[in-house]
């Protein structure tokens, strides 16, 4: 199984996760991340390292989010991959605080 990354991403991008992962296997366009489950070792290290809990395991996904697993799947392999931390997208606090976080 693989880490997936669900809609509370959306309007944030925060890329604490990338800093931890140990594969690199974060992709992302300019509204959120995504995991290429073909490259995840399921290893949750970047889980606690998102301040919106956007990500979660593919297993504990709640019922309303299971679709998040196809999306990630389709999504990662045609963008970019991202390695470093980078800034959040404009709004991202505001979207974080909307989240209750």
């Amino acid at each position: 199984m693989a880490f997936v990354i669900t809609d509370n991403c959306r309007g944030c991008r925060f890329t604490d996760c990338v800093s931890v992962c140990p594969v690199d296997c974060f992709y992302g366009d300019g509204e959120q991340l995504y995991i290429n489950p073909d490259e995840c070792i399921d290893c949750g290290a970047c889980e606690p390292e998102c301040p919106v809990e956007a990500i979660h395991d593919e297993g504990s996904l709640p019922e309303d989010k299971l679709q998040w697993i196809k999306l990630n799947a389709e999504r990662a392999p045609n963008l970019p991959n991202i390695t470093q931390k980078q800034a959040a997208v404009p709004g991202a606090e505001e979207r974080k605080a909307a989240l209750g976080f």
